[in-house]
């Protein structure tokens, strides 16, 4: 068994997509390239909402086989495209349902037992918030935790828990969510700056100051319409939409 080890945002990403499709539709499971850039950027049962690139999402699968945690599946029984699988339930000892809870926790963020159970219903069995807080507690009670709980912040009633992976960092996520917008893909190089002759000489920190205010703004426009997009998709599970 593998010591837990420190996954990048996109690594935790791809993994967390390769559990849920694993546990939900394992007719379609392991996931070629295509399938799994899908994976990561649908918009559903994602908080944040990305857009990664086929390269985006190849160097994180790779970077997560190299830390053993995922295999690539080579073509074989009638089967013409590479395949990625996790390795997630044998090099850390899970069953399925930790599996589940962990992966939503990768997917979606810091949640509490109860939205965990309501979201995990699709991937396996956890009868009741008892169970729920069980699994937790086993999983947050390991030699290397792989879950802990939260502080609450003020006017928060109920717990919430997060994965202890690797970095969830938002900020690098929504960044990683910009990615290829402008056709160019994952890692393109930037132009570089205009020659400093050419523009005051205040004009680069004003820039840089409006330019990072700005971003910060996409950002949590972006956050906020994954959310509505959630609780729409929600809703209408719950309508029989």
């Amino acid at each position: 068994m593998l010591p837990v080890v420190d996954l990048d945002p996109q690594e935790v990403r791809v993994l967390g997509c390769l559990v849920e499709k694993q546990l939900t539709t394992p007719q379609q499971y392991p996931l070629t390239l295509n399938a799994l850039v899908s994976a990561c950027n649908q918009s559903s049962n994602r908080d944040p909402v990305v857009s990664f690139s086929e390269e985006a999402v190849e160097r994180a699968v790779t970077g997560a086989k190299a830390k053993g945690l995922a295999r690539f599946v080579h073509p074989s029984h009638g089967r013409s495209a590479l395949r990625y699988r996790h390795e997630l339930a044998e090099q850390l000892g899970l069953d399925e349902r930790q599996l589940a809870l962990l992966a939503v926790l990768m997917l979606r963020g810091p949640q509490t037992p109860g939205e965990l159970r309501s979201r995990t219903e699709r991937m396996a069995r956890l009868d009741g918030l008892g169970e729920v807080e069980a699994e937790l507690g086993a999983l947050a009670g390991r030699e290397e935790p792989l879950v802990r709980r939260l502080p609450r912040s003020p006017g928060q009633k109920e717990d919430r828990y997060t994965h202890c992976l690797g970095s969830s960092d938002r900020a690098e996520l929504d960044a990683s969510a910009l990615d290829g917008e402008d056709g160019s893909p994952s890692g393109a190089e930037v132009p570089s700056a205009a020659p400093a002759t050419e523009v005051p000489s205040a004009a680069p920190a004003t820039n840089s100051v409006a330019t990072g205010a700005w971003s910060e703004e996409l950002a949590e426009l972006r956050a906020e319409v994954a959310r509505l997009r959630r609780d729409l998709d929600e809703l209408r599970s719950q309508l029989g939409a």
